[in-house]
């Protein structure tokens, strides 16, 4: 009964809204940004106006806090700076129509200021355009650690170092339509990582388009000091990804020490050299091997001379948990050999026609 009190004790503040004493801030000019943020409190409401702005802003602490532009059709933009704009444990935060460019480390970085134990809530981003992270190292366009029901929405990430968008042990979380476009210069790790703890996501109607090596990293490799919870024993569990088109990459996704998920209705574009990875690279004891992914009813289309093997299978693994059932699957250079070696039967897959309307 304890445990319930302070769980709603939590959500309270979300859910009976902003305080009466609440400031709504008009910001039109550097100064006046560095002050408005160093002085916010709970429930106000932040609007930016048309301009270039520089990076390099913490917020701490401050829930219900909101950020946003002025005018939607011309946001302002955060340029430079080691990081944008980080913040560190500010429940319900809610940012909107914002450009954030040119870091050197990453463009928007969210986290639970190491109380790994205690997931920050509530965090809303929409129509945020990340851009020119890095270029090189491991430099996240949007960097989440410890987050609880984030939602990540319509927002586009171009041109990154490490991962486009980069979840460490966050949980009950949606990124919806979004955008990850790599480009030339840009090291380009992963689109989306998911690893660290992470559990119960969903990722939705979002284009990868040439999103580094692996557009899609559903797991990954964590340090055990920095997962989420402490004592978990995955790098991702539930995870879900649908409706998603997929094109380039070496390859389309890669399950990586997950415990579970699915990978639905979503097209897959020439992949460079696999569809799919089956990996550990998380061996500590006690965790589980890759397993338990159910693979099914999407559109397939690569070229045979550059897919010779579909699914990498690497050590330690469990494929013989996948499932593979429904998938379309197409050479686009050879149709006679679209059919796919894969580590199970596949049930009802099709083989040959292009699935392309």
């Amino acid at each position: 009964m304890n445990v319930l009190r302070s769980s709603i004790a939590a959500l309270l503040p979300l859910l009976i809204g902003p305080p009466a004493n609440a400031k709504e801030w008009i910001v039109r000019s550097p100064t006046e940004l560095r002050e408005t943020l160093a002085s916010v409190a709970t429930g106000d409401r932040v609007q930016i106006a048309p301009g270039d702005y520089p990076g390099g802003h913490h917020i701490r602490e401050i829930g219900q806090l909101t950020v946003e532009a002025l005018d939607s059709a011309t946001p302002p933009r955060i340029v430079g700076g080691e990081t944008g704009l980080q913040f560190s444990r500010c429940d319900g935060l809610t940012l909107r129509h914002l450009v954030i460019r040119g870091q050197k480390r990453n463009g928007l970085n969210l986290d639970d200021g190491g109380e790994r134990t205690q997931p920050v809530k509530g965090i809303t981003l929409e129509n945020l355009q990340v851009l020119d992270i890095g270029p090189t190292g491991n430099h996240d366009g949007i960097k989440c650690s410890g987050l609880e029901n984030l939602t990540i929405r319509d927002c586009k990430i171009s041109g990154w170092g490490g991962q486009g968008i980069d979840f460490v042990g966050c949980h009950q979380s949606r990124i919806t339509g979004c955008q990850l476009i790599g480009k030339p210069g840009f090291s380009a790790s992963a689109g989306i990582q998911l690893k660290g703890g992470t559990s119960d996501i969903v990722v939705e109607g979002c284009r990868f388009q040439n999103a580094g090596q692996r557009p899609l990293n559903i797991g990954g490799s964590t340090g055990l000091d920095y997962f989420r919870p402490p004592d978990a024993k995955w790098e991702g569990r539930n995870l879900t990804v649908r409706d998603c088109v997929i094109e380039g990459g070496l390859c389309a996704a890669a399950f990586v020490g997950v415990d579970g998920g699915e990978f639905t209705s979503n097209t897959i574009l020439f992949p460079e050299k696999w569809i799919f990875r089956i990996l550990q690279e998380t061996k500590a004891d006690g965790f589980a091997p890759c397993r338990n992914v159910r693979i099914s009813d999407n559109r397939i289309v690569f070229h045979r001379a550059q897919v010779q093997v579909e699914v990498n299978v690497g050590p330690n693994t469990a494929p013989e948990t996948f499932g593979f059932e429904h998938n379309q699957w197409f050479a686009e250079d050879r149709p006679d050999r679209s059919k796919p070696h894969l580590p199970v039967e596949e049930n009802a897959g099709r083989y040959g026609t292009d699935p392309r309307p």
